[in-house]
């Protein structure tokens, strides 16, 4: 069902970090066919901020089910804390109201099955995952080279982002950061979602994981802040994930191994080895022992776009507008694959062995709810808000 509108009536729940972030771009005029018009959240001095901050006409609410319901708004952005987002994304797909959740799409797959499920009964919804690095043109490209063919079949991949760095201050800035009951998780549920979802979305998913986690290993919080992840697919080739949120001067570099190529994506910037043969071509019909692979480097051109955030909105209005799915830079049902694999790499900590993709999810949750159940969750804690314009990729 296409919105035949000038402009769709968007509405935000939560105006913190992230949601403060996207109202930004939508009253900068970054996002010609949105106009914010609602804002819910449930912390009376965000409410006040916003008012203070953001133009005059519009709408507050001290809860999201009531701007949901108060008729003002046909298109809604999901921006609250992990836990909340299917809940809160089914309550819009319920009314009708297109809706864009933040990521992850949730903590645990068993309740984003759930929401999937819910989005399967509402076609004329357009629902989607702020999955904003799809916009960007490097791995965009990166993609194309590795699912195109020409290549070859994947042998490995490595990719080691660990310029996340997050002093003790941003852990204290609210009280459900890094908490197994306000969070689920660490760096893998709050950094991480997009880097897990560009590793499917380009190399497809693994059927085992097996990772070495640590839990406030450089931090005073309960989650993860130090992941090695190990994957195995299902043609036999590896790969490693290895973040953190406490290198200093982190590195991000994403590289992939196919049988005709090599590629990289560093800096920005992509970088492509062409073989001159196949390795198992050269591997079987070469003499020399030591032989080094013919290769060349070949310039990748990309359109030099990245959009980011504002692009993800934009595709999102286009979808609402014609009722074409297919312009969303993320449907919202994708976003369960990156999440199986955060919870399969926590799922192999918390059992201390590799497991097999798809994980079972009653497990998961059961393991989840036990470290929930003894969460710390900080008391008394004043939020502090930031910009997250400088962050990689804007992450809260």
């Amino acid at each position: 069902m296409s919105e035949n509108i000038e402009k769709i009536r968007l509405g935000i729940i939560g105006i913190g970090n992230m949601g403060t972030g996207h109202a930004g771009n939508l009253i900068s005029g970054k996002c010609p066919g949105l106009e914010l018009t609602a804002v819910a959240d449930t912390d009376p001095d965000r409410i006040e901020w916003a008012k203070k901050n953001l133009p005059a006409g519009i709408t507050y609410f001290d809860s999201a089910v009531s701007m949901l319901d108060s008729g003002l708004i046909s298109a809604c952005m999901v921006c609250v804390p992990h836990y909340d987002h299917p809940g809160l994304a089914m309550e819009c797909m319920k009314r009708g109201i297109h809706v864009m959740v933040e990521k992850p799409a949730g903590v645990y797959t068993k309740q984003v099955r759930e929401m999937n499920a819910e989005a399967e009964k509402h076609p004329e919804v357009i629902f989607g995952m702020m999955f904003n690095q799809r916009t960007n043109c490097v791995y965009r490209r990166m993609r194309e080279l590795v699912r195109g063919g020409a290549y070859g079949a994947l042998r490995r991949v490595n990719w080691i982002i660990t310029d996340w760095y997050r002093p003790q201050a941003y852990y204290d800035s609210g009280n459900w950061r890094a908490t197994w009951s306000g969070e689920g998780g660490g760096v893998l549920l709050n950094q991480c979602p997009h880097q897990l979802d560009l590793l499917q979305w380009i190399c497809g998913m693994p059927v085992r994981v097996q990772s070495h986690m640590r839990f406030g290993l450089w931090h005073d919080i309960e989650v993860e802040d130090d992941v090695i992840a190990c994957l195995e697919y299902e043609n036999g080739a590896t790969g490693v994930f290895i973040t953190t949120t406490a290198d200093a001067h982190g590195t991000n570099r994403f590289e992939v191994q196919l049988e005709r190529a090599k590629i990289v994506v560093e800096n920005d910037r992509i970088s492509l080895l062409e073989f001159e043969v196949s390795e198992p071509e050269w591997s079987r019909t070469n003499r020399a022992p030591f032989a080094t692979m013919p290769a060349k480097e070949i310039e990748v051109e990309t359109d030099g776009l990245n959009p980011q955030h504002a692009g993800v909105l934009n595709a999102w209005a286009e979808a609402i507008r014609t009722g074409d799915r297919g312009k969303l830079i993320a449907g919202g049902e994708e976003g369960i694959n990156g999440l199986m694999l955060s919870n399969a790499m926590h799922l192999s900590a918390f059992l201390g062995k590799a497991v097999e993709l798809p994980i079972d999810e009653d497990l998961f949750y059961d393991e989840l709810m036990k470290r929930v159940a003894t969460s710390r969750r900080k008391t008394g804690v004043k939020a502090v808000f930031a910009d997250t314009r400088d962050t990689y990729g804007g992450n809260g």
